[in-house]
C-alpha cells in the first residue's frame, strides 16, 4: 500500500473513533445528570421541611350585623320581664290596640319598604312576624294582651352609649286660628315643600325625606347649594311662588307648629284643615328654650313652652332674633282628616294620644314598642307623677335624634300643649325586640375568641391593624353576615435544607486504540 493511502486510512479511522468516543461521553453525561436529578428529587422528598398548612380564617368574637344586634351609638342590656319596673302596672290592652294600628301599615306592605334604610336598622323587617301573630289575635283583657307582648318580644334596656338613661320631651297638635288668604291680621305664611328643595339619594317628589342631614337648593341642572335658613325664608326668599297653604296671625304660632310637626288651622268660616310635617331645610334644630336658659332669662327649673310664649309676646324684637337662632325650618303638607281624628304620624296612620311616640327614624323602625319608665310632671309643673307606659313608635321629627330619644304625643288642644310643654326629662327606655332577634339567644352562638398570646409573643409579633373582610355564613337556613379576621402575620419559617452530596464515580480510563 502506498504511503499516501496508508496515511488517509489512518486519518479516517481516527476520525471515526473520535466521533464514537464523543457520542459515548455525551450519553454518559446525560445519564449521570438524570441519575443526579433522580437522587435529588427522592432525597428532598424525604428530608425537606414540610409545607406549612394554610391557616383557616377565624371568626371574630363579636361580628357585625346581625350577629347579634346593633344600633349605632347605643348600649343595651337584655332583661327578664320581672326586671322591667312597672311592667305589670300598665294598660297593655291599650298598648296592643296602638300596636295593631301600626301592624295594619306593616302588613299592607307588599314588598320590602325602604330597602336601603332597613339594611342599617337593627330590627329590619322583623316586626312582620309579631304583626302576623297579632292579625289573628283579639285579646279582650289586659292579661291576654300582656301575654302577647311577652310571647313575641324580648325586653332590652337601651340608652345612648355612655349614658344611663334616655331622654323624653312631649308634643301635641296645636289648634290655631288662620286664613286662606293674606291680610293685615293674617300675614305669617305656612309653606309647603318647595320644588327646588333637593336631598341626595331621593327624588324631589318623594313622600318620605330624611329628617336629618344636608338639604340643598338646586340651581340649574347641576349646581347644589345649602337651602335657605329660617332668617332668609322669613325675609321672603320663597315668597310669591304659590307655596302658601294658609296664613297665621303670629310667627310664634308657626314656630311651635313646626316644633310639634303638625297643626289644625281653623278658618273664620268654621272650616278646618290639618297640616303634617313634610320636610325640612337641612339645618339642625336649636331649642329656643335652651338659649333662654343660657342667657339667664328663664331659670331651667321654670322652663316650659308657656314661659317661652309669654316672653316672646312681651319682647317681639327679641322674639324675632331668638327664632332665627333656630335655623331649621319645617315645611308642611295638608292631610284629609276630620276633627275627630288625631294627627297623622310619619308612619302614615293617626296617632294615639298617650301611646304614640316620635323616634329617630334613621335608627328605628315604625311600629317598634318601647316601654318608658320614670317620673314626669303630668299633673302640674312640680308634680312627680309615676310614668310607666308601653308606647309605639309611629312618628319622627328633625329634633329627635339618638337611640333612646322620644317625643311623647299627648293629643290636640290647649291642655295637651300645657302638659307636653313641661316635659324635658331623663327616663328609662326598654325596647321590645322581636324574638327572632333576641340578642341573648343569638349571642350564645358566637365563636369564642382565640386565647390571648403571652406578652413576650405579642411584643415579638405585633398584629398590624387590617381590614376585616365580611363573609356570609349560613345558619339555620338563613344567611348571616360574619366578620372574619386575618391570621396573625407571623414571619415565614426558614426551610431546613441539607446539603446534597453527589456520589463520586470512579471512571475507568480506556487505552487509546490505534
Amino acid at each position: 500500500m502506498a504511503p499516501e493511502a496508508r496515511i488517509k486510512l489512518f486519518l479516517k479511522n481516527s476520525a471515526t473513533a473520535l466521533c464514537a468516543a464523543l457520542v459515548v461521553l455525551a450519553s454518559f453525561s446525560l445519564g449521570a445528570e438524570a441519575a443526579r436529578r433522580h437522587y435529588r428529587s427522592h432525597h428532598y422528598r424525604d428530608h425537606r421541611a414540610p409545607e406549612m398548612a394554610a391557616i383557616p380564617p377565624r371568626a371574630l368574637p363579636y361580628p357585625q350585623l346581625p350577629l347579634p344586634f346593633e344600633i349605632p351609638g347605643a348600649q343595651y342590656l337584655p332583661l327578664a320581664w320581672a326586671d322591667v319596673k312597672g311592667w305589670s302596672d300598665d294598660d297593655h290592652l291599650a298598648a296592643y290596640k296602638t300596636f295593631r294600628a301600626s301592624c295594619r301599615s306593616i302588613n299592607a306592605q307588599t314588598g320590602a319598604p325602604e330597602p336601603k334604610a332597613l339594611e342599617v336598622k337593627a330590627l329590619g323587617g322583623s316586626l312582620s312576624e309579631p304583626c302576623r301573630a297579632a292579625r289573628s289575635r283579639e285579646p279582650s283583657d289586659d292579661a291576654s294582651a300582656k301575654a302577647f307582648f311577652e310571647e313575641n318580644f324580648s325586653p332590652l334596656r337601651i340608652s345612648r352609649l355612655g349614658e344611663p338613661d334616655g331622654f323624653v320631651t312631649g308634643y301635641y297638635e296645636p289648634v290655631l286660628e288662620g286664613s286662606r288668604t293674606q291680610s293685615e291680621i293674617y300675614n305669617v305664611p305656612v309653606y309647603r315643600r318647595p320644588s327646588n328643595l333637593f336631598v341626595r339619594g331621593f327624588n324631589q317628589a318623594s313622600v318620605n325625606l330624611p329628617n336629618k342631614g344636608p338639604v340643598y337648593r338646586k340651581i340649574g341642572r347641576r349646581k347644589l347649594v345649602p337651602y335657605y335658613d329660617r332668617g332668609e325664608i322669613e325675609d321672603g326668599k320663597i315668597a310669591g311662588r304659590g307655596l302658601e297653604i294658609a296664613w297665621l296671625k303670629d310667627p310664634t304660632d308657626l314656630l311651635f307648629a313646626q316644633i310639634q310637626g303638625s297643626a289644625r288651622i281653623k278658618f273664620e268660616d268654621g272650616s278646618t284643615i290639618r297640616l303634617n310635617y313634610d320636610s325640612y331645610n337641612g339645618y339642625p334644630y336649636t331649642a329656643v328654650g335652651r338659649i333662654l336658659i343660657e342667657r339667664g332669662i328663664i331659670p331651667k327649673e321654670e322652663m316650659s313652652m308657656q314661659k317661652i310664649r309669654e316672653w316672646m309676646a312681651q319682647n317681639p324684637d327679641g322674639a324675632k332674633e331668638l327664632r332665627r337662632q333656630n335655623r331649621s325650618y319645617i315645611f308642611f303638607h295638608e292631610v284629609n282628616l276630620s276633627d275627630k281624628d288625631e294627627a297623622v304620624g310619619a308612619q302614615g296612620i293617626p296617632l294615639t294620644a298617650g301611646r304614640s311616640i316620635a323616634v329617630d327614624k334613621s335608627l328605628h323602625v315604625y311600629g317598634t314598642p318601647f316601654f318608658i319608665e320614670g317620673e314626669l310632671p303630668i299633673e302640674s309643673d312640680r308634680a312627680r307623677t309615676p310614668f310607666h307606659r308601653l308606647m309605639i313608635a309611629q312618628d319622627t321629627g328633625s329634633a329627635i335624634i339618638g337611640p333612646a330619644r322620644a317625643d311623647l304625643y299627648f293629643g290636640a288642644g290647649l291642655e295637651a300643649g300645657r302638659v307636653s310643654g313641661r316635659l324635658r326629662h331623663p327616663m328609662h327606655f326598654v325596647m321590645l325586640v322581636p324574638k327572632s332577634l333576641d340578642p341573648a339567644t343569638r349571642a350564645a352562638r358566637l365563636p369564642v375568641p382565640d386565647p390571648r398570646p403571652s406578652e413576650k409573643i405579642a411584643k415579638l409579633f405585633p398584629q398590624a391593624p387590617a381590614a376585616k373582610p365580611v363573609v356570609s355564613v349560613a345558619t339555620s337556613g338563613k344567611d348571616e353576615t360574619v366578620a372574619v379576621a386575618s391570621p396573625v402575620p407571623l414571619p415565614a419559617p426558614r426551610p431546613v435544607i441539607e446539603p446534597v452530596r453527589e456520589p463520586r464515580r470512579h471512571m475507568k480510563t480506556r487505552p487509546h486504540q490505534q
